[in-house]
């Protein structure tokens, strides 16, 4: 596949979707010799327009918020040069519950849905009504059979067109349509681009900007997306008060725990673990792991097993910083309850940069697993920082890679200290709020209805933070 774009480069110097090809390849495969050269390239082709790249791809090889947004509103400009006459035509409606459409091709066993179920479900039916629109397969799992039924109408519109789908939101008189994929895999921004809707929200799915002028708010918080990262941004940002991201308290949890023989892994020795999807393992960032494999004896590092021509170029580039190919370990897939389980067996879970753990990191604090983190610049890279916060532990949150090195060695190298912060993730679980449910649909809520009454007022939308709702009193946040 890398070969095919390279010779598309070679036929046409401006063949405009080569590169984002290559840069695509390349992340999957970690092939670092191309990606380390695609980086600089990268930059001149989305300045200049000379190709298009995809902008989820470029999350995790920039963290420039600049040039994201150039990426994206090229990536627009480029799938619709010319934007459809909008469904909506400024009309002011009201209901007796304010419309919620969610749209997604996700809703089945996917990331998304494994954070989000339980909200669909928690939704205040007395001041909502929630509808779910799915152009993505129907995997016949019972995570699918759940999201059905947590909406109170789900529209199966995999064989509808954009056109199709977007009138069937406006003439459902939808009031705030929100958009879970951005450019993820299976997005059809054509859809809300015919402006079914009056109020359009970019939530979830994709860290970044969508660069449309037809999406209205981007929904986040204080730490992933400051207000001063407002110029980089076409929506509007809102601010959560806690954190953006929810987690599904109704996990499954099995009760038999692996062994360590049982997965593979050294019956003695630290364990660092990543199980983050391999695109997200960067060279500086594989450069600091290999260092600390180096610093402390006997330890290993456990990766997700996500394609065989990473885990075979990440043996290689161990090699090449002179470790043993064989202390990287690599977990296979397996159904969620099973894979939650063998986190218990890690001792430490490592991030990446410039693409945080998003899912993956909550998976980890659920289990009780601390994780060591590097802030970044923006969206993608700022994630794990606001979800360590949200459970009381800002400590773990660094802000260069010698910090975050020298942080995963103290942890790896004094037992004592890790044990206290393992039993201060145990007991903030409870009382903090990144795994309280009703507490963040209280707050997602009220954005919702905030973003409502600036539309029945007939204003533009705009910035705003949401309160700390009266039900839910902040526990004291401790300081760095």
């Amino acid at each position: 596949a890398l070969a095919s774009y390279e010779r598309a480069l070679e036929i046409k110097p401006n063949h405009l979707y080569a590169l984002g090809g290559i840069a695509n390849v390349a992340l999957k495969a970690c092939d670092w010799s191309k990606t380390l050269k695609l980086i600089g390239e990268i930059r001149a082709h989305i300045v200049e327009r000379t190709s298009i790249v995809g902008p989820f791809a470029l999350l995790a090889y920039s963290d420039d918020p600049a040039l994201q947004l150039n990426c994206a509103q090229n990536y627009l400009k480029d799938r619709m040069p010319t934007l459809p006459p909008p469904l909506w035509d400024g009309t002011i409606w009201r209901h007796e519950k304010i419309r919620l459409a969610y749209l997604s091709a996700d809703f089945r066993q996917h990331a998304m849905a494994h954070v989000m179920a339980e909200q669909f479900e928690l939704h205040d039916r007395a001041r909502f009504k929630v509808l779910g629109f799915s152009f993505g397969t129907d995997d016949r799992s019972d995570m699918r059979r759940r999201l059905v039924s947590s909406f109170d109408h789900f529209h199966d519109v995999r064989l509808k067109s954009d056109y199709d789908v977007a009138k069937l939101v406006h003439e459902l008189q939808v009031d705030i349509a929100v958009d879970l994929m951005g450019y993820t895999r299976d997005a059809r921004p054509r859809i809300l681009a015919h402006r079914p809707a009056p109020i359009q929200v970019n939530y979830l799915g994709f860290p970044g900007t969508m660069g449309a002028d037809f999406i209205d708010y981007v929904i986040a918080d204080r730490i992933v997306l400051p207000f001063d990262q407002q110029p980089f941004y076409t929506e509007k940002i809102v601010h959560l008060p806690e954190c953006y991201q929810v987690m599904d308290t109704k996990q499954k949890s099995v009760d038999h725990k692996p062994t360590r023989r049982q997965v593979g892994l050294p019956e003695s020795g630290f364990v660092y673990c990543c199980f983050n999807k391999n695109y997200k393992i960067t060279s500086p960032v594989f450069d600091v792991w290999m260092r600390l494999l180096r610093a402390v004896d006997g330890s290993v590092l456990w990766l997700l097993s996500d394609n065989d021509g990473a885990e075979k170029n990440l043996r290689k580039e161990a090699a090449a910083r002179g470790i043993d190919p064989a202390r990287l370990l690599f977990a296979g897939r397996m159904p969620l309850e099973n894979h939650l389980a063998r986190h218990v067996l890690a001792d430490l879970f490592l991030d990446t940069l410039p693409y945080n753990a998003h899912t993956t990191a909550s998976d980890a604090l659920w289990t009780g697993l601390p994780l060591v983190t590097c802030q970044g610049q923006a969206f993608a890279g700022r994630v794990a920082a606001s979800l360590l916060n949200a459970v009381g532990l800002p400590e773990l949150v660094t802000h260069g890679l010698e910090e975050y090195e020298a942080l995963a060695f103290k942890l790896a190298t004094d037992g004592s200290r890790l044990q206290s912060i393992r039993q201060k993730l145990a007991q903030n679980r409870a009382k903090y709020p990144l795994f309280d449910a009703n507490r963040f649909r209280s707050h997602l809520e009220a954005a919702y209805t905030t973003m409502w009454e600036i539309w029945q007022r007939r204003e533009s939308p705009r910035s705003f933070s949401v309160a700390l709702q009266p039900d839910h009193q902040r526990p004291p946040m401790p300081r760095r």
